[in-house]
């Protein structure tokens, strides 16, 4: 291990290989520093089926009793269970993940009370620079001790079942008609939650994969890949499926097949929540609820919520930049296009759960088939993300602005990268923060103008 932790500490998280980049020790360090930096009388910790992440999990514990912090130890949950603890609860909390990455790796997702989210600029820089004053110069970790009345005491906690009612009283799933669902829970947490959530609904649930492996034996856990996909797909046209629901490895995201076995956008859920939750709102007495977006959604996002009398609001793509401003603005609802979806009622955290139930009421709700139901979202035609290697992602940036500067009807806005849009089009380029990468989804009102529109941004980045 390093001294420097910039390759671990992300943007959002904590993550790496274990134990090359980190293990128990830092783990340990991580929950002290934790506490120190976001303070709180207690926390609450869970974890993920991955093999290193019970004894990682637990070494962040005894890490955050040594500064006398109570540790409400949940186990093996998905990261929108340890939100759902973190809210109910209000306390702070730790999830060791790492998602949709390989076995070897792993990480921790960090909230403060109520979910609130604890990133580059909310805390974890601090934590991060904390821990590293606890490094030698060879990496090895010397935590201090500290000066409190007493240590914490640990303590376990089951929450899947407080979990699973509070998302059922957020949808009515009661009067739906029967439905075929097949799950792809990817040998992730997905497997642990959905038995729960869905008992005494009436679905016809098809499992796959619901056997909780860290390895990850059939595929891996990452549904925004279509190669993980193609086993969901043909179990949807196997049985004659209404629908497919596909979860990541910590199961806060969630991807959804039609009966077709075409997968659905994540901007057309997201148009397809937004619609549900400005109905729930305005029921509730509210004029105008919002709603948020990230700028790579589909431009049918904003139009479906003005047409409803919502407002729609822009943001960067990321969830601190989501939740910041759906605290900013009370929103009730945002989406991302990876498939991340917000609740105000869910203590602005994302979960792909309680987006699946939106969508089982929909079309439990209705005769008609999923691909029907959706059409009415799938306005334009996109690109999907295309990842170009390039050595000056500046550089590759300013060659693409300067092809499209001054050309009629068209502007652009640097709110994430840069983004051109023209009448029936747009295109977004944004570097990645980690690596040589230059990402860029493109949207048009018809096929043919989205694949010159792709390609030509292409032809300039990669020539």
């Amino acid at each position: 291990m390093v001294r420097d932790l910039k390759q671990l500490v992300k943007a959002y998280d904590v993550r790496g290989v274990v134990p090359d980049q980190w293990d128990e020790s830092l783990a340990y360090a991580f929950g002290a520093a934790f506490v120190e930096v976001v303070g709180g009388s207690a926390v609450v910790v869970g974890h993920d089926m991955r093999p290193s992440s019970p004894s990682l999990s637990r070494a962040f514990a005894e890490g955050a009793a040594s500064r006398g912090a109570d540790v409400v130890e949940i186990g093996l949950c998905s990261t929108d269970q340890l939100y759902y603890a973190s809210g109910s609860l209000d306390l702070p909390g730790a999830m060791f993940t790492a998602s949709h990455n390989p076995a070897q790796y792993n990480g921790i997702k960090l909230c403060r009370a109520g979910a609130a989210p604890v990133g580059q600029d909310t805390g974890l820089s601090d934590i991060r620079e904390l821990v590293e004053s606890w490094l030698d110069e060879d990496g090895k970790v010397h935590v201090p001790a500290a000066e409190v009345a007493a240590v914490g005491a640990l303590s376990a906690k089951e929450t899947l079942g407080g979990y699973a009612d509070h998302l059922r009283k957020l949808v009515d799933l009661s009067a739906i008609r029967p439905l075929k669902v097949a799950v792809d829970a990817g040998n992730g947490m997905g497997g642990h939650t959905v038995p729960t959530v869905f008992d005494g609904l009436p679905l016809e649930v098809v499992p796959m994969y619901f056997e909780l492996d860290g390895t990850f034996p059939n595929h891996e856990a990452n549904p925004l890949d279509p190669a993980n996909l193609v086993d969901l797909q043909a179990k949807v046209r196997e049985v004659g499926a209404d629908i497919g629901l596909a979860f990541d490895g910590d199961a806060d995201r969630c991807f959804v097949i039609d009966e077709n076995g075409d997968p659905v956008s994540p901007s057309a859920i997201t148009a397809l929540v937004a619609e549900r939750e400005i109905a729930r709102a305005r029921a509730n007495g509210e004029q105008n609820p919002t709603i948020i977006h990230n700028l790579i959604t589909s431009w049918t996002v904003p139009e479906v919520v003005r047409d409803l009398g919502g407002v729609p609001v822009r943001t960067r793509v990321g969830h601190s930049f989501i939740k910041q401003e759906m605290a900013n603005t009370d929103a009730v609802f945002g989406g991302e296009h990876s498939a991340h979806y917000y609740f105000r009622d869910f203590w602005r955290a994302d979960t792909g759960m309680l987006a699946a139930l939106h969508v089982l009421a929909a079309l439990g709700g209705q005769d008609g088939p999923l691909s029907a139901l959706t059409a009415k979202y799938e306005r334009y035609a996109a690109s999907g993300e295309i990842n170009s290697t390039v050595a000056d992602q500046a550089a590759a940036t300013e060659k693409v602005r300067a092809a499209y500067a001054g050309l009629e009807g068209v502007t652009t806005d640097e709110l994430d990268g840069l983004t051109v849009a023209g009448p029936d089009w747009w295109f977004n380029l944004r570097a990645s923060n980690t690596e040589p990468l230059l990402r860029l989804n493109a949207e048009a009102k018809d096929p043919a103008k989205m694949a010159e529109l792709r390609d030509g941004v292409l032809a300039i980045v990669r020539g």
